[in-house]
This record gives C-alpha cells, structure tokens and sequence, in this order.
C-alpha cells in the first residue's frame, strides 16, 4: 500500500496527516492559531505566516510518529498550494518542496477547496462523483461541478465577502468574539429571525450562482448603531436585539446559501451533494441542507465535524493525482487568489 504525507497551511492552521491510497487515515495533526488572532477579530496573515514557520516541522514529525512510519517510508509529498493567505501558503510549499528535494519523492500540489469536497469521499467510503460541490468558509463560498474527483469546473462563487467571513464580522459588531461562526450559531438559538428585516443578496438571479455578503454586513451595521455613528459599541446591545440579529443573520446567509444550491442542482441535473468547508459544522446549516435534499431527491454529503474546518487528512484527494501519475516540478507555485466565475 503506497502512503502520502500531506501538508495544510493555507490560512492559520498548520497541518499534517499520512493517508493511504485506499484512502484510511493513519494519522492526522492539525495547530489551530485561534488564540493568537482572537485579539484582533480575524487573522492576521502576517501572524499566521510566522506562526507557520513555527509550528510546520513539528506537526510533520507529529503525523509521521502517530502513522508509526519513517519520512522514508512514504511515496509522495502532497500540499495544498492553493487558494489561500499567500505567506501562509509559501510556508506549507516550501516544507513540502524541501521534503520532496530531500527524500526524491514526487511532489503533489493540492487544490484546498477540491479537498474540501474530496473530504465527502473520504468520509463516505464510496465514490460520490459526479455530483454538485460547494465549498463554505471563511473565505470561500464556491460552487462546483464534479464530474469527477479530478474534474472539477468553478459553477460560481463570493463576489465580495464568503458566508465564513460575514459571519464573523457580524459576531464581532454583536461582540460576540472569534471565531465568529460558532458564537453567532450559539446566541442565534435564543433569537428570532425574523425581527429585523435583512437582505438576501443575488437571491432571486436565477442567471448566475453567485453569492454577495458585504451589503447584509452593512445592512446589519445601520440598523443596529445607525449610518451616522462611527464607534460600534455592542455593548450597549440589549441581548435580546443581539440574538434576534444572530437569528436573522443566519437565516438570511443560509438562504442564499440553500438557494444557490438547488438551481446548481437543477442546472446540472446531478443528483448527489457534497459540501464541505468550516461553515458545515453550523448544525443548522446542516438541517437547512438536509431538508434541501428531502425536498429534491438528491443525495447529500456532509463530512463529520474533524473534516469540516481545516486540516491535511482531506489532502487524501492527492491519492487520485498519484494513481493517475499526475506529479509536479519543484517549480510549482502558489496560486493565492480564486478565479472568481460570473
């Protein structure tokens, strides 16, 4: 059985993991960066970077000593080269790079958002392919048509700012701290959703797949501290307005979020779903998915909650690349930024 160390650093989580080519996770690190950016709201990618060059090499050796195998006994080196924070990326590349230079093991660059949804197959131990992909993060909120786990074609994506990213913006005007994602799921089950009245942007343009956040980031601004108040000071906020507000966030992003998906769906006619990314542990997401594909027939792919946020077990989609000999060149680049499809 060939084994593949894959590495992960594409924002702020240092990761590693050995995996199999029958896809059995032998080991998977993952160093979290949370309490060095909470400070500030969101990460800071010079932060990151640093913390990175720290923490690569010994999240490796890490994932090797739990596998129980020597870096000599791997056959490949994987590593999510793109998208992501681009000194970030530069820190797993390298390391990567230098580990395959070092050992003469062929090197694997992995896309992080294809890994994402690989993670459905892991997961289900049984192909999932063909089927509608969508990738919802912090920094992405990407729609895919897999036609197979190395065919993957952009169907659209955040024009602006991804669901992750707004809700961590509006758990910080509610004070709600970081990460944002899991305190605004919590105050939103005390709230009611529909108290104030948010927008759902690019909801009802069947021509496109889409998704816009910036304008209910602002929308939630103005109705909570007014467009003349410069100092957002939430708390002065009557907890209940910031349940209500959390409620009626969530809603709205999940709409958008559930919508765009069922015309993927009807578009392509594909009949399996598979989602992935930090924003699948939101357990209401989850419902708002599940009766999206009571309601269409479709069958749904969800990760367990160690898959959902980021980590290098997923990287296991470089067993595909290596089975069909697809390796690349010591002079494989970064690729930071996301063609966005309008």
């Amino acid at each position: 059985m060939a084994l593949i160390l894959t590495i992960e650093s594409t924002c702020d989580e240092s990761a590693a993991a050995v995996v199999g080519d029958d896809l059995t996770i032998h080991s998977s690190v993952v160093a979290t960066q949370e309490k060095l950016h909470e400070q500030f709201g969101g990460v800071v990618p010079e932060i990151a970077s640093r913390a990175h060059v720290e923490r690569i090499l010994p999240v490796i050796h890490q994932a090797l000593a739990k596998a129980d195998v020597a870096l000599s006994d791997v056959d490949a080196i994987a590593v999510a080269h793109q998208p992501g924070l681009a000194g970030s990326l530069l820190v797993g590349l390298m390391a990567a790079k230098s580990l395959a230079l070092a050992t003469g093991k062929p090197l694997i660059g992995i896309d992080h958002l294809q890994a994402h949804i690989y993670a459905c197959r892991i997961a289900a131990g049984r192909d999932v392919f063909p089927c509608v992909g969508f990738v919802v993060s912090g920094g992405h909120s990407t729609l895919y048509r897999c036609d197979g786990p190395l065919d993957f074609t952009p169907l659209g994506g955040t024009i602006d700012d991804a669901a992750g990213e707004a809700y961590d913006k509006v758990a910080s005007m509610l004070g709600l701290g970081f990460p944002g994602g899991p305190a605004l799921e919590r105050a939103a089950a005390g709230g009611d959703p529909g108290r104030f009245r948010l927008p759902r942007p690019l909801l009802d343009d069947d021509s496109r797949l889409d998704f816009s956040f910036s304008g209910l980031k602002t929308s939630v601004r103005y109705q909570l501290f007014g467009p003349g108040r410069p100092e957002l000071d939430a708390a002065s906020l009557d907890p209940q307005i910031v349940a209500d507000m959390a409620a009626g966030v969530q809603e709205a992003i999940l709409d958008c979020l559930i919508g765009k998906t069922r015309l993927a769906l009807r578009q392509t006619g594909f009949t399996r779903l598979c989602v992935g990314g930090g924003v699948t542990a939101n357990k209401r997401f989850r419902q708002r998915l599940e009766e999206l594909a009571a309601e269409t027939g479709v069958e749904l792919f969800i990760p367990p909650f160690s898959l959902c946020t980021d980590n290098a077990a997923m990287g296991a989609i470089a067993v595909e690349r290596f089975k069909a000999g697809q390796f690349d060149d010591l002079d494989l680049d970064i690729g930071a930024g996301l063609q966005r499809v309008s």
